[in-house]
């Protein structure tokens, strides 16, 4: 026991300091998988609903000359509206381009929309459907009924597209709204005259990757959500390798990245969602097993959603989408941060005032802890040449050592822990935060100082990436050092070397932290270097 009271101090000090270190260098090394552990289920719940990875390469249908057959055959509808701009293919619906006219691919001038698909994914069948393994848009004759659609306001606007596919009659019926990214679909199966009377029906989607490869902040991955909750799968050796196939009561699948995603909804629950990786193209795909004997229609729906990981949009949709949004250990923390940085923002228009505002408020609500932390400290500095001389008369009986400093603790009131503890408390909700501002797609391209001061040089013009210059995180880590110079400090000498070294470390780590990340951290050094200088000075 007396061993560990006098370890107490040292150790909550370390844990404090080390915590940091820990967890933002674990991000920054080695980025965090969302997957989740299956849980332990019966044998029959397992062999319905499981997720099991294995080869799904044979599963979708990789015609080389998609492109060259679409282009041949198809005719390009265009769909306008005030949230993007897209071509449908008549040869089987697929679909060609789906541009954000509210995002850029970079913050250069003349930099065109994102588009969600990219040229090379046509090949790989964005919005196509596959029957009983069969690549629709490849074969059979496709006609459409419809127009070119301009929406605006809550308008909607439907295309219809028909083929005959070996024996199969299929409609295909798209209805777009101008309001939302939401794309409904509901299809029409007839079997005219082929033999099968089991039928596999899958929706599928492709994509480009939506990040740089070995982008550890922000990976492209495959997510799916169903009765086990979310689950994902960004390991893209794996993916190219293997790829995912999950079986269930499943509400979605997609691929998605920090800022952007590509769902499928298919109303069928019980549904087998494929993923896989291939030529650099992700792709995703539904699937349901249907009853299609002969002369009877069937009738199956699913709903695509195409843009930005905006709650604003996604919490319209049915199925939980709004659930890829994902902060994991911090999401309870970090969501209400983000609410708290759009209120901000609504006044001030500037996502790096907004951040500002935002730690000068999280800093006030803890000011009472942090105060009572820097007084604790100061007490115990004061008392460092007490504890100094009785170290140097009972060094050598640990125990005596031990109980003579916890009763000097006593007899002055102080906590040896009291410094620390309060600090403690405030670590979830700096990692809300840093997870908030790493993942919000509202701060991609979002700007706060585009130009060094009285100069044409770009600097802060995109929170989401780092600073070109590494001024904000230079000048964090000399905001850090002054910290840490102020802080009353223990008398190891070990300790302090460890706490003197740690700006150094952060700094190193900042260097590549999004912009918006380091300027959080840096304005809440020098609001924390402002409360130690005034609590010092009532202290003497």
């Amino acid at each position: 026991m007396s061993e560990k009271l006098k370890m107490e101090n040292k150790r909550v000090i370390l844990a404090v300091a080390l915590s940091f270190v820990v967890l933002l260098g674990w991000q920054f090394l080695f980025p965090t998988q969302p997957q989740q552990p299956v849980p332990v289920q019966t044998q029959q719940s397992v062999e319905k609903q499981e997720a099991v990875k294995g080869p799904v390469s044979n599963q979708f249908p990789d015609p080389m000359t998609t492109s060259a057959i679409v282009s041949a055959k198809g005719t390009k509808l265009k769909v306008e509206t005030p949230l993007y701009s897209a071509v449908i293919n008549s040869q089987g619906g697929l679909l060609e381009n789906f541009k954000l006219k509210l995002y850029k691919e970079t913050i250069e001038a003349n930099s065109p929309d994102v588009d969600m698909v990219g040229a090379n994914a046509l090949d790989k069948a964005p919005m196509g459907i596959i029957l009983n393994g069969i690549p629709t848009w490849t074969r059979g004759v496709w006609g459409y009924e419809g127009d070119n659609l301009s929406l605006n306001g809550d308008k909607i606007g439907t295309l219809v597209f028909r083929g005959e596919v070996e024996g199969f009659r299929i409609e295909r019926r798209l209805t777009f709204h101008a309001d939302n990214y939401l794309i409904d679909e509901d299809v029409r199966i007839l079997n005219e005259s082929n033999p099968s009377g089991q039928g596999r029906v899958a929706f599928t989607t492709a994509t480009k990757s939506l990040s740089a490869d070995g982008d550890r902040y922000n990976p492209t991955r495959i997510s799916w959500y169903g009765t086990d909750g979310l689950k994902t799968e960004s390991d893209r050796e794996d993916l190219q390798k293997t790829g995912i196939e999950v079986t269930g009561d499943l509400n979605w699948g997609a691929i998605d990245s920090n800022f952007f995603i590509l769902a499928l909804l298919p109303e069928a629950k019980d549904v087998t969602v494929k993923g896989k990786v291939q030529d650099d193209i992700f792709r995703v795909a539904a699937e349901h097993t249907v009853s299609l004997d002969k002369g009877i229609e069937r009738k199956l729906a699913c709903s695509y959603f195409f843009g930005p990981m905006d709650p604003n949009y996604m919490n319209k949709v049915s199925g939980n989408l709004a659930a890829a949004i994902d902060f994991g250990w911090f999401d309870i923390i970090a969501k209400p941060l983000t609410i708290a940085l759009e209120w901000f923002n609504q006044y001030v228009h500037n996502y790096g005032i907004s951040i500002i505002l935002l730690t000068i408020a999280i800093k006030l609500l803890f000011w009472p802890l942090s105060q009572k932390s820097y007084k604790s400290m100061e007490q115990m500095k004061r008392l460092q040449p007490m504890v100094a001389k009785l170290r140097e008369k009972y060094g050598d009986d640990k125990e005596r050592l031990n109980k003579e400093s916890m009763q000097l603790y006593k007899t002055y009131n102080v906590n040896p822990a009291g410094g620390c503890l309060p600090m403690v408390l405030q670590i979830p909700v700096f990692f809300g935060l840093y997870k908030a501002l790493l993942g919000t797609v509202a701060l991609r391209h979002a700007d706060f100082i585009t130009h060094f001061p009285f100069t044409d040089i770009i600097w802060l013009a995109d929170l989401s990436a780092k600073d070109p210059l590494y001024i904000t995180p230079i000048v964090m880590g000399a905001t850090m050092f002054l910290q840490q110079k102020m802080t009353p400090s223990a008398g190891d000498p070990t300790q302090q070397k460890i706490m003197m070294l740690l700006p150094l470390v952060f700094t190193f780590m900042f260097l590549n932290f999004p912009a918006g990340l380091v300027v959080y951290w840096l304005v809440n050094n020098v609001l924390s270097i402002a409360q130690q200088w005034i609590i010092t000075r009532k202290v003497k």
